[in-house]
C-alpha cells in the first residue's frame, strides 16, 4: 500500500467531516463502492450522500480526529474519534444542544486510490446514551 493510499483515510475524515465538502465524496468513493455500516448497506456516493447530509443535519462543530491508520495489501485500517454537539432532529429525536464524543473504526478497501468497499463500525449507542440516557438510548436502538 502506498503512502498515498494510506493518507486515503486520513483525508476522508478531514475533508468530508472537518471541512464538510460533500463533493469529497465522489472525489474518494468509487461509483460501486459498497459501504457496509453495521447492517446497512449502501452504495457508491449517492448512497453515502444520505447518510452524510443526515448526520451533517443532525451534529455541528463536527471535529474528527484520526488517532491511526495502517494497511496491509489493499486494506487500510483507520481508529477515530469525533466530538461534537447534537444539534438538529436528523436522528429522529428532538436536538439536545448537547456535546457527543462517540469512537470508531474504518475499514477501507483501496482500489486506485479510492475507496472500493468499506466497513464502519461506531458506537453510536454511546452516542445516544450521550443524548437520551442509557435506558432511553437502548430502547431506541432496539427499535431501529
Amino acid at each position: 500500500m502506498t503512502e498515498l493510499e494510506r493518507d486515503l483515510g486520513r483525508r476522508w475524515f478531514e475533508e468530508v467531516w472537518n471541512k464538510g465538502r460533500r463533493d469529497a465524496i465522489a472525489e474518494m468513493v468509487t461509483p460501486d463502492c459498497v459501504i457496509h455500516d453495521g447492517a446497512h448497506v449502501s452504495l457508491g456516493p449517492a448512497g453515502f450522500y444520505t447518510f452524510f447530509d443526515r448526520m451533517r443535519a443532525t451534529l455541528q462543530d463536527i471535529r474528527m480526529t484520526v488517532h491511526d491508520t495502517f494497511g496491509e495489501g489493499d486494506r487500510l485500517c483507520v481508529r477515530w474519534s469525533c466530538r461534537a454537539i447534537h444539534a438538529g432532529d436528523g436522528l429522529g429525536i428532538a436536538p439536545a444542544g448537547k456535546a457527543v464524543e462517540v469512537t470508531g473504526i474504518s475499514i477501507i478497501r483501496v482500489v486506485d486510490g479510492k475507496a472500493a468497499e468499506t466497513w464502519q463500525n461506531w458506537d453510536m449507542l454511546g452516542m445516544m446514551e450521550q443524548v437520551r440516557g442509557a435506558r432511553e438510548a437502548a430502547t431506541y436502538i432496539d427499535g431501529v
